[in-house]
C-alpha cells in the first residue's frame, strides 16, 4: 500500500492523486488494444524467449494485455502508484501487482523483459539515474523503452501543468550509463497512423550484450 507522507517527488504525489485517476479514464478511451498489439508484436519479433517480464509504471495493464495476447504463457508483473489503477491490474488473477512507487520498487528477482512506456517523461531528472539502475538491474536480457523522444532535455507543459512532463533521449542515456547495453532496434509510432495509431512514441529496444 502506498503512504503518500512517503513521495520524494510531486510527481509521484501527482500521479496517485485525483489527476492519475482521471488519466485512467483517458487512458482507456485513447490507446485501442489493436494499436498496441501491432507495437508489441514489432518489438517482441526481435527477441527470443520472452517467459518473464515487468511493467514499471503500468497504469490499468493495456500493454500487458497486449502483450499476453501475443504471448499467453508470459509471467506477468507490474508496479503502479495509483490506487484504482492498481484495483484494475489487480482483477487479473495471474499478474503479479506492486503498489508502489517505482522510486521505492526493490525487486526480489530480475525478468525477461523490463518495459516503461510513457512514465519516464514523467520522471523528474534527478530521479531519472535511479529509475535507470532500476530498469537495468531487473532486467535480466532485454529492456523496452518507449516515450516521447527529444534529442536534448526539455520540458513540456502538461495539460496546464508544470513539471510535470519532460522529453529527452532516454535510451541514449541508458547506453551511455551502461557499457553492456547495446540497441537492439528502434521504431516510431505516428498519431495519424490510419490503422493502428499511437500518441507519437518513440520505443527502443535494449539488450544486455552477455544475454546472447
Amino acid at each position: 500500500m502506498v503512504n503518500n507522507s512517503d513521495f520524494r517527488t510531486e510527481q509521484e504525489d501527482f500521479w496517485a492523486g485525483s489527476f492519475g485517476d482521471e488519466y485512467i479514464n483517458r487512458n482507456q478511451e485513447d490507446i485501442s488494444g489493436a494499436s498496441n498489439i501491432s507495437l508489441f508484436a514489432k518489438i517482441l519479433s526481435r527477441t527470443n524467449s520472452i517467459q518473464s517480464l515487468i511493467e514499471l509504471g503500468a497504469n490499468i495493464g493495456l500493454n500487458l494485455q497486449a502483450i499476453k495476447e501475443l504471448i499467453p504463457r508470459v509471467e506477468i508483473s507490474a508496479v503502479e502508484i495509483n490506487q484504482k489503477a492498481v484495483e484494475k491490474l489487480q482483477l487479473h488473477n495471474n499478474y503479479k501487482v506492486y503498489h508502489q512507487s517505482i522510486l521505492d520498487f526493490v525487486p526480489v528477482c530480475k525478468y525477461d523483459l523490463a518495459l516503461v512506456k510513457g512514465v519516464l517523461i514523467h520522471i523528474s531528472s534527478d530521479m531519472l539515474p535511479k529509475v535507470y539502475e532500476l530498469l537495468y538491474q531487473v532486467s535480466n536480457r532485454y529492456i523496452c523503452i518507449a516515450e516521447y523522444y527529444n534529442s536534448t532535455p526539455v520540458e513540456v507543459n502538461y495539460r496546464g501543468h508544470h513539471s510535470k512532463l519532460f522529453k529527452r533521449d532516454f535510451a541514449g542515456e541508458m547506453l551511455d550509463r551502461f557499457d553492456d547495453l547495446h540497441l537492439l532496434d528502434y521504431g516510431f509510432v505516428y498519431h495519424r497512423d490510419s490503422q493502428f495509431p499511437q500518441d507519437d512514441i518513440t520505443w527502443f529496444l535494449l539488450e544486455k550484450t552477455g544475454c546472447k
